[in-house]
């Protein structure tokens, strides 16, 4: 079972994988033939309505294949408007091959009956594919009425067009249209879906086929491009719309926490707060001025601490607890009774990791430990990458919390999904790259939801650390990175 934007992603996977968007096109456009063989003889009437994206280029691919069958293809809308490339080259192939089609810019002259006055053996609803929002219009709506009122068994193309995938409910709910009829759906007799089956289709009354059209399953388990899809500002967003962080981190160090809030910025965040010992606030607040810093009295973070960052948490989406706290007793003891007591969403790295095993909260729990790190919060690991791959599910359930696993290819699970992610290079290895992998899940968590935080979170920095090895070589250090996430996280 896949949903529609988990689909698009695995798509685009696919196709940085080297799989063509066109090789995918044909297969989808052979299933299709092959269904509507199942339903009815070579020689009988096929009606393929098509609308101008991909869902319609796989019934423009499959007229070709039905060549045994009366087809004739109607385009809703003109042809200098189809909008994917390789669609408009399947609008093109039928010219060329003088497969019978027309277009339909006017709803009034949309007609199935054939020229003897009788409905068509089968129709092929290739309207509108899954990720549409909102009721049909013209004038997909009056074809979508017509394949209903015709008695030939229809063939819906990955979904009935009008029906929204994920839900199976209509896509325009109870709304009504503009001139105020009733939303319309196609009510399909037969489905032929691709790769997965997709969730609301099991709702329909209808019957489901799930056709293979050779995505591999790398684009599924691999983090790629395709998983960046519907992270865009939106264009009408107000600050703190785009997510407010809170870093929590510094003594020993001040690196790590300015590290993590300058990749949280980088990664989108509108607000990024530093609450860190006031005896480094100055240092940390001197990297940059677009960081906002928060003294803690004292020279160690500890259990003093709680209430002032738990009242500085209350009004953020994302904590990032750990970088640069360094070890000891009181920093355990700040953990534990902040964790105790927050409800939210946490990214926790480095020193903190080792507590959350043993804690009772109720927050939600983005964990991003190396191996070493893994096995002191009382995980396993193994060289064989299938085996720790399993052994890092397997304690993501245990410890009920999302956890990304660094290391030459990154482990992502919450104890039902995994991905693993392979961008990145061994120069990645310098101190304080965790750091800003650790801020950009919390930019990230702050938008999305924390598998997909994590997933994303490893693949950006990864590749914005393959762009730094490519100009620094063996040279790239840590400060390297921030500055190449807004690249890196272009879905290109």
């Amino acid at each position: 079972m896949i949903t529609t934007d988990r689909m698009a992603a695995v798509d685009a996977n696919a196709a940085a994988l080297g799989v063509p968007r066109k090789q995918l096109m044909e297969s989808s456009g052979n299933a299709i033939a092959r269904e509507v063989r199942a339903v009815a003889e070579p020689g009988a009437t096929v009606p393929l309505v098509c609308g101008r994206g991909n869902n319609g280029g796989d019934a423009l691919v499959a007229a070709r294949f039905l060549d045994e069958y009366d087809v004739a293809v109607a385009l809703l809308g003109r042809p200098e408007t189809i909008r994917t490339d390789i669609a408009r080259e399947n609008w093109e192939a039928l010219e060329a091959a003088e497969i019978p089609a027309e277009t339909v810019t006017d709803s009034r002259d949309f007609d199935l009956t054939r020229p003897d006055g009788d409905d068509p053996d089968v129709i092929v609803d290739a309207m509108l594919g899954s990720g549409v929002s909102g009721g049909l219009r013209e004038p997909e709506r009056t074809a979508a009425a017509a394949i209903n009122a015709s008695d030939a068994p229809v063939v819906a193309v990955d979904v009935p067009s009008g029906i929204d995938a994920d839900t199976g409910e209509p896509t325009g709910g109870s709304e009504s249209t503009a001139d105020g009829g009733e939303a319309v759906a196609v009510n399909a007799d037969r489905v032929v879906t691709f790769h997965d089956e997709k969730p609301g289709l099991a709702s329909l009354d209808a019957e489901v086929t799930v056709a293979d059209i050779g995505i591999p399953a790398a684009a599924e388990r691999f983090t790629g491009p395709g998983d960046l899809l519907g992270l865009d500002r939106d264009p009408d967003s107000h600050k703190g719309d785009n997510g407010e962080v809170l870093i929590v981190g510094g003594g020993p160090y001040t690196g790590a926490p300015t590290l993590s809030a300058l990749a949280a910025l980088r990664a989108g965040a509108d607000l990024v707060r530093v609450a860190c010992p006031e005896s480094v606030a100055s240092e940390v607040q001197g990297f940059s001025p677009n960081l906002i810093v928060r003294a803690l009295p004292g020279d160690r973070v500890g259990p003093a601490h709680v209430d002032r960052v738990a009242s500085l948490a209350a009004g953020v989406d994302t904590v990032v607890l750990g970088p640069g706290f360094g070890g000891g007793d009181g920093t355990e003891a700040f953990v534990r009774g902040f964790l105790t007591a927050y409800a939210g969403r946490a990214v926790v790295d480095a020193d903190a990791l080792r507590i959350v095993p043993d804690v009772d909260t109720d927050a939600d729990l983005i964990c991003t430990p190396h191996q070493g790190e893994l096995v002191g919060m009382g995980g396993e690991t193994a060289s064989d990458p299938t085996e720790r791959t399993q052994l890092v599910r397997e304690f993501a359930a245990e410890v009920g919390h999302t956890l990304l696993v660094k290391g030459a290819v990154d482990v992502i699970a919450d104890g039902d999904d995994v991905r693993l992610n392979r961008t990145g290079n061994p120069g990645m290895t310098v101190g304080g790259t965790g750091d800003v992998l650790a801020g950009t899940v919390g930019a990230l968590a702050a938008v999305t939801e924390p598998f997909r935080a994590a997933a994303v979170g490893a693949y950006v920095v990864g590749r914005a650390g393959d762009a730094a090895a490519e100009a620094n070589g063996s040279g790239l250090v840590a400060t390297d990175l921030p500055d190449r996430l807004p690249e890196a996280m272009r879905n290109e």
